[in-house]
């Protein structure tokens, strides 16, 4: 047999094989898959996909329905925590009320209506503490008042009487008398002072019974009281009218 040669394929290259050894070994090879027709060369589309079996996330937008759910449960969240701190603020202000109670009210844990009650019947209570406290003032003032006004008197009448150098000395009679010396400076003014020195011994409850004055060489001038209580005399008045 003559080679067939190619012009594709150079003689020096490639050698021709025998074509029954090729056909037996592609027999060798192939023979099990060997289809009977040439129908199993045609090529058929891929099956679809199944959407229920996917189980990679959607892309696709979420639903208003979802939407919806998500709206309302932030509202809601948003109410819970709005009444909650109402509802601290309520309590806040029901333990600043009961901090003005007593401290035997406070041991007792009143609830909120209760706490309103006993505020309510606790303010005219504390009325009247407070009007009493103002009363207890003006008396204090007043007596604060009378104390000044008797301790600026005091310090007049010994002033006066160390300025004029008087000496006045009492001395007790009896039960129910004593005598009262009173020696002073000769001067324009000494009638006038015995007579306010009388004056306050009166008004402390001691009545004149007689007076008597002398005059000294060293330019003095004493005066000798007698005198006794007001009550007792008034007392021997209604005995003996």
């Amino acid at each position: 047999m003559l080679a067939v040669s190619s012009p594709l394929f150079s003689p020096h290259q490639w050698q021709l094989e025998d074509p029954i050894s090729l056909h037996h070994q592609h027999n060798s090879l192939f023979s099990p898959f060997e289809p009977s027709d040439h129908s199993f060369y045609l090529q058929f589309p891929p099956p679809p996909l199944d959407p229920s079996h996917d189980h990679y996330p959607s892309s696709a937008a979420p639903s208003p329905e979802a939407v919806s759910n998500v709206s309302k449960m932030a509202k809601k969240l948003s109410h819970n925590a709005s009444e909650r701190d109402r509802r601290k603020k309520i309590n806040s202000l029901y333990s600043s009320l009961r901090a003005l109670l007593p401290s035997s009210d406070q041991m007792k844990k009143l609830s909120n209506p209760a706490t309103i009650s006993r505020i309510l019947s606790y303010i005219p209570e504390l009325q009247q503490q407070v009007e009493g406290q103002m009363r207890k003032k003006e008396e204090l003032m007043a007596a604060m008042v009378g104390q000044e006004v008797k301790n600026d008197e005091e310090k007049k009448m010994k002033s006066a009487a160390s300025s004029s150098s008087s000496i006045i000395s009492a001395s007790r009679l009896s039960r129910h008398e004593m005598a009262i010396q009173i020696s002073t400076d000769i001067n324009g003014c000494q009638r006038n002072y015995l007579s306010e020195i009388l004056c306050c011994l009166e008004e402390e409850g001691l009545l004149l019974l007689n007076a008597s004055s002398f005059e000294s060489f060293d330019g003095k001038m004493g005066s000798n009281c007698k005198m006794e209580p007001k009550v007792l005399s008034n007392m021997l008045l209604e005995m003996f009218p």
